[in-house]
């Protein structure tokens, strides 16, 4: 049997018959099964077969055979791909990939007619950045799948806090502000998101009797609304503004600019993620920064002791977010 007369893929059966062995050796070389006594010429031959059919192990078979798939789904809620999240799963993806194991993420779309990927890839782990809904999880259990994280009936993830919103709210206040603005995004997809930080703001804000005086939620493609509202929130005598992210405060500081205001000396504007956006933009942009990329790793850690059955990984500094101070805020009260 040569290759050019198989028109699918080869299988160890057609090792076997081409070298006349049995089905059994060739699949204890292949799966280089311990405790079998193959001599090396045989051992030589089965794998220089393999190697000349183009033989590749079916990896839904191996997986059913060694009870691993050393596959890692990984559920993304439909949020922008935006770069917090980009360093999050591509340090994860690394991570994973220097334990052996490879990381798949699925979006669940609210649309949900695509079929999960947990029904096809029989994944060691599956995890989600945000709570699983009880329907699928019922989904993930009828496909055999014993690890979830998080995993509504153990404590096995960790709830990460986002410090980001009390950070800009005491920097602000620090510099002397007590009427501020919350802006968040018209973007539905992260409406949750914006929902709660903005709890967050308001929060820390009341904690330290300030007041946000208005909350909206920026359209980053309508320049002219949000030159508007700076305008109306300057002459209202708020001097500062809380955003959700970089992209947000971006578009405010571009629009005061162009409306003919300071930054930061008749609106202090703060942003979050520390995007390269903010140290990009003139004048570089005050944020909030956390470790997404040892967040990503933490996330790997998880996922590695839920498939190997080890102790998870302890919170670490990655938990933790700083402001960093630039340009785009300032002491309140300098328009006086």
């Amino acid at each position: 049997m040569t290759s050019e007369h198989l028109t699918r893929r080869p299988t160890a059966a057609d090792i076997a018959r081409s070298l006349g062995i049995s089905r059994a050796t060739v699949g204890f070389v292949l799966n280089n099964t311990p405790g079998q006594t193959i001599s090396e010429p045989t051992r030589a031959r089965v794998l220089a077969e393999a190697k000349r059919l183009g033989y590749q192990p079916h990896s839904a078979a191996r997986a059913l055979a060694s009870g691993r798939s050393h596959i890692i789904l990984m559920i993304l809620p439909d949020w922008p791909l935006d770069f917090a999240l980009r360093r999050n799963i591509e340090e994860a993806s690394l991570t994973l990939d220097e334990a052996g194991y490879t990381l798949v993420t699925y979006t669940s779309h609210p649309t949900g007619l695509a079929r999960p990927l947990w029904e096809t890839l029989q994944p060691d782990v599956v995890m989600s950045m945000t709570p699983i809904s009880a329907e699928d999880v019922a989904s993930i259990r009828a496909a055999g799948i014993v690890n979830l994280i998080p995993d509504p009936e153990r404590a096995n993830g960790t709830v990460y806090v986002d410090e980001g919103p009390r950070l800009q709210v005491e920097h602000l206040h620090s510099l002397g502000h007590r009427r501020i603005a919350f802006a968040g995004s018209t973007d539905p997809r992260i409406a949750e998101l914006v929902a709660e930080r903005r709890e967050h703001s308001f929060s820390a804000a009341q904690h330290l009797g300030m007041e946000i005086a208005a909350e909206v939620q920026v359209d980053l493609f309508d320049q002219q609304a949000s030159a508007d509202l700076v305008l109306q929130w300057h002459a209202s005598g708020i001097t500062a503004v809380a955003a959700y992210n970089d992209d947000v405060a971006a578009s405010l500081v571009g629009a005061a600019l162009r409306s003919g205001l300071d930054v930061p000396k008749d609106v202090s504007v703060i942003g979050h993620d520390d995007t390269p956006l903010a140290g990009f933009f003139h004048p570089q942009l005050t944020t909030i920064r956390t470790d997404t990329a040892g967040l990503g790793r933490y996330s790997a850690a998880l996922a590695i002791s839920a498939a190997t059955g080890t102790t998870p990984p302890t919170v670490g500094p990655e938990f933790s977010s700083e402001v960093v101070v630039r340009a785009s805020t300032g002491p309140a009260g300098l328009s006086d």
